[in-house]
């Protein structure tokens, strides 16, 4: 592993680099589908958790954990090691994570909405610390425009394979006779053993260049807000709130729409899941082909209104009909590969424009304002569609018959959540200007004054935080 100062030339990443980077993935994407469309269903029906305490305690936590994004990044931003920036951060989050992950999906019968409370915080902490640091170190990794964009479309296929292997202990533990308890059970394992395998993957063969940093005598508050206030970043930060509840309300209701709307068993509502998680590996490398000819907002746009189109036509399809809904499930798996996608690449190239203004490096962040955005769109996503269907007489629990009704206002919710606040997300990137001319002006101009920092005191600017003869760090 090698640390280095210099700066970065406008090659292109071998996938013998991107993919022992890609690992981690594996292990964070087998942990999202677990959590967001299995867990909360598990817990409410198996361990029979009132929904209304559910949607609360996973509200209260997502909300709870706002500020800890964001401590991290100012943290991680500052931090130097012999093992480097992120590579340390992202092997001290693993352990928080097994640990927290073994007390929640093996967890008894009966407990209490602190014991939810507890291990939840403790799994968003361990799932911050592993995304934030990874994400940060690809942004670092890959630093031209349409790289980028190659960079997280083999990250999001990468981690389709994570979410395939979760998705496998459900169908497979269905014909091996387990129960569907069992089968969430057997996903917490599975990300359990992930986690350390990918992390040390990752940590052992990827290199991280830290980037040379203007030192100033003081880094004023007002700094922190020119970032935080920066248009682009806000404009970012509504599109990933919308792109998020979107599919994250989808996510918290699917089992229920498609079981008591659509009739379907839960095998067969995992295998359409499986299709809808299996078309992002081609939807994501065709996001970054689109993006390449059109741009990345653009190519954010295109998803948007793709997916929201996707979602109308499974309305239409025959109840009951596997085959028929497959195609639709398709794409728009396929489509909504491009959100997450492009927002990060996008986030990046707004990363450089701040170090050219600001001189430091302040990528973290930017990914942890980012990801209160999620955070906030993940809380409310369990925490308002959960108490809205047992409002409106939804009744959740194994064996449970509920009215046409309730039935009509489960599909109603299932529809109208996603479709407006996807349209939202794309809505938010219209007429943006960090495209690949303004960015690829910006990359020049950094690697200019890079390669003055590392040659020595660059004037103007003062010196550089590590001194400019110190050499490589080999780990």
């Amino acid at each position: 592993m090698v640390i280095s100062d210099r700066p970065s030339q406008p090659s292109r990443l071998k996938l013998s680099t991107i993919l022992p980077f890609s690992a981690p993935s594996l292990a964070l994407s087998s942990l999202g589908v677990a959590v967001f469309v299995y867990l909360p269903p598990y817990f409410a029906g198996h361990l029979r958790v009132g929904m209304t305490l559910v949607g609360a305690v996973w509200m209260g936590v997502r909300l709870l954990d706002i500020p800890v994004d964001v401590i991290l990044a100012l943290v991680m931003d500052r931090t130097r090691s012999p093992l480097g920036r992120y590579r340390l951060w992202l092997l001290m989050g693993a352990p928080v994570l097994m640990l927290a992950l073994y007390r929640l999906f093996m967890a008894p019968v009966g407990i209490s909405g602190g014991y939810l409370l507890t291990w939840l915080f403790a799994m968003y902490l361990g799932t911050s610390i592993l995304g934030l640091a990874h994400s940060a170190w690809g942004a670092t990794l890959a630093t031209h425009y349409h790289e980028r964009s190659r960079l997280f479309a083999v990250l999001n296929a990468v981690g389709v394979l994570g979410t395939m292997a979760a998705l496998a202990m459900v169908v497979v533990g269905k014909s091996l006779g387990r129960s569907d308890a069992q089968g969430v059970q057997a996903m917490g394992w599975l990300a359990i053993a992930l986690t350390p395998l990918t992390v040390v993957l990752a940590a052992i063969l990827t290199p991280e260049r830290l980037a040379p940093e203007t030192a100033r005598r003081s880094f004023p508050l007002k700094d922190y807000w020119e970032v935080l206030t920066k248009p682009d970043l806000l404009r970012l930060f509504a599109a990933q709130l919308a792109l998020t509840l979107g599919p994250g309300w989808m996510s918290a209701i699917y089992l229920f729409f498609f079981e008591a709307a659509r009739g379907f068993s839960t095998q067969q509502a995992t295998i359409l899941l499986g299709v809808y998680i299996l078309a992002q590996i081609p939807g994501s490398l065709a996001s970054a082909a689109l993006a390449r000819r059109i741009g990345k907002h653009r190519a954010l746009m295109v998803a948007t209104t793709g997916f929201s189109l996707g979602l109308l036509a499974i309305f239409i399809i025959p109840k009951g009909n596997l085959l028929a809904t497959i195609p639709s499930m398709f794409w728009s798996g396929m489509t909504a590969a491009g959100f997450d996608l492009m927002i990060r690449a996008m986030l990046a190239d707004v990363g450089d424009e701040i170090r050219l203004d600001q001189g430091k490096q302040r990528i973290s962040l930017l990914y942890a304002v980012n990801g209160l955005a999620s955070k906030l769109a993940a809380a409310f996503s369990i925490g308002l569609t959960f108490p809205l269907l047992a409002r409106l007489g939804y009744n959740p629990q194994e064996g449970a018959v509920n009215t046409p009704a309730a039935i009509h206002n489960l599909e109603m919710s299932f529809l109208l959540g996603p479709l407006v606040f996807v349209m939202l997300g794309g809505a938010c990137v219209i007429g943006w200007r960090l495209d690949a001319e303004r960015h690829r002006d910006i990359r020049r101009k950094l690697e200019e004054r890079d390669a003055e920092l590392a040659a020595g005191p660059a004037e103007g600017w003062g010196r550089l935080a590590h001194p400019p003869g110190d050499p490589e760090i080999a780990v």
